[in-house]
């Protein structure tokens, strides 16, 4: 199990590369998280889970899911977050008190990992920020670990500072049954001359009985985030520029992990980010009508529709294609209604049952500034709780086009080689499969890699 001293220590990213690490050499691994909070999502057969794990999938060479991530919240407001089990939405969950639903999750959390356990020759759990949270029903971390028997390591992040405080003082308030499985101790992110920091290390080793696996250094990967949105390629400055709205629930925002390598990418939240932009991009959102209003608040709704006049080419995706439209109307009360953007004759209605499936798009005949793309076939999926209404979505899945406006539901076409090639004339190679393997030679390098042999077995 990969612990964590805070959050965004590195826990993905370790267990992503520990999970290719053990495949290449040829053990039967699975990644698994119990519970998980991001808009980020994917779908698998039976629902729905977080990006991460689906990621960490990949990278063990596993078909994903739901018992990879039985548990996952996405935040729809600061103070409520939309409840998914084994892939598919519980209201009952959803609305009910947080401290209050541990006895319903904890169920589906061990089941899935006693299938996952059953199954496998080995499981990398990954922790959800600090076992040391003592304010927090902790099913997640310590009653994990212990369940599963685990022997767990402890990644810190080094470049915030405090990294030795951090690494004793996360043990003291964790119960005993998690300090006694906490095997040894990862520094990550650091920068410089890995001996300057001797005898940090060694003091640590003796008082907590942890021991030192190594430190990673702060290096160039590909990965994208488990939350928000992604940029680290740095296209050529010939590239088009794509400017992506990013209201406050965007969600799905990793399905353009590929986008910076082909285009310029600026993230979108004034009228004047959106200025010289080649494309906008309105992503997915998973609160539709709160991001409309969002749009209205900040101006870009009259910068967009300005923009569509003068002929702008945009972009809209699932709730970004929802928004296109005229209005978003909600009769059950599933998240609120508002009025659209009037790009599309388009009108949505919101339900409760929510859409997850995989889904191909076969695109029609288009005219500029989208023609490149008519006849093209590309894999995608759906995650919606929207009902798209409009003059030709009797067919499914959904495109629609309208001058210089393209709108779709279905995430995921811009992870297609083939699509970005004919947007943007630039087609990129197999990053994804790059970034696991450099994950698990960094791994290679600088870490005990016969105590994590030893752990594992």
């Amino acid at each position: 199990m990969v612990l964590g001293c805070t959050s965004d220590a590195g826990k993905s990213l370790l267990s992503t590369g520990l999970c290719r690490w053990f495949a290449r050499r040829g053990v039967d691994v699975a990644p698994f998280k119990a519970q998980n909070m991001s808009n980020n999502a994917r779908v698998v057969a039976d629902g729905e889970i977080g990006v991460a794990q689906w990621l960490q999938a990949l990278a063990a060479g596993v078909e994903p899911t739901v018992d990879l991530n039985p548990v996952l919240l996405k935040p729809e407001a600061d103070t409520r977050s939309q409840v998914v089990v084994h892939g598919q939405v519980r209201p009952d969950l959803t609305t009910m008190a947080w401290r209050d639903r541990g006895p319903y999750l904890w169920p589906a959390m061990a089941q899935s990992y006693d299938r996952l356990a059953a199954a496998h020759e080995l499981v990398v759990i990954e922790g959800a920020g600090s076992p040391a949270e003592i304010n927090l029903p902790d099913l997640v971390n310590n009653r994990m670990v212990e369940h599963a028997d685990a022997r767990a390591l402890l990644v810190v992040d080094i470049d915030r500072g405090g990294a030795f405080a951090h690494l004793h003082g996360t043990g003291s308030p964790t119960p005993e049954t998690t300090r006694q499985r906490l095997s040894g101790f990862v520094l990550n992110k650091f920068r410089g001359d890995a001996s300057l920091l001797s005898p940090g290390p060694e003091m640590i080793e003796a008082l907590t009985g942890m021991a030192h696996l190594g430190v990673l250094p702060m290096f160039a990967h590909q990965l994208p985030d488990e939350e928000g949105g992604t940029v680290r390629a740095t296209p050529p400055r010939s590239a088009p520029v794509v400017a992506v709205i990013r209201y406050p629930y965007a969600s799905n925002l990793d399905e353009l992990h590929l986008l910076p390598h082909v285009a310029q990418v600026r993230w979108a939240t004034a009228p004047a980010d959106l200025v010289g932009a080649d494309l906008v991009v309105l992503p997915g959102s998973k609160h539709v009508a709160a991001d409309g209003r969002w749009l209205a608040e900040q101006g870009l709704d009259h910068e967009i529709r300005a923009r569509v006049a003068r002929g702008g080419a945009v972009l809209g995706i699932c709730g970004g294609a929802m928004l296109t439209g005229t209005t978003i109307d909600d009769p059950s009360g599933v998240e609120g209604a508002a009025p659209g953007l009037g790009l599309l004759a388009l009108r949505t209605e919101m339900v409760a049952g929510k859409i997850t499936q995989a889904t191909t798009v076969r695109f029609g005949a288009l005219a500029a500034p989208w023609a490149a793309l008519s006849g093209l076939e590309a894999q995608g999926y759906e995650i919606r709780n929207g009902r798209v209404h409009g003059p030709t979505c009797e067919t499914s899945p959904l495109v629609w086009s309208s001058g210089p406006v393209l709108a779709t539901t279905v995430h995921g076409l811009l992870e297609n080689p083939d699509v970005l090639a004919a947007l943007f004339g630039s087609r990129p190679g197999p990053v994804l499969e790059a970034t696991f393997d450099q994950l698990a030679d960094v791994i290679d390098a600088h870490l005990d890699t016969d105590a994590l042999w030893r752990m594992a077995r």
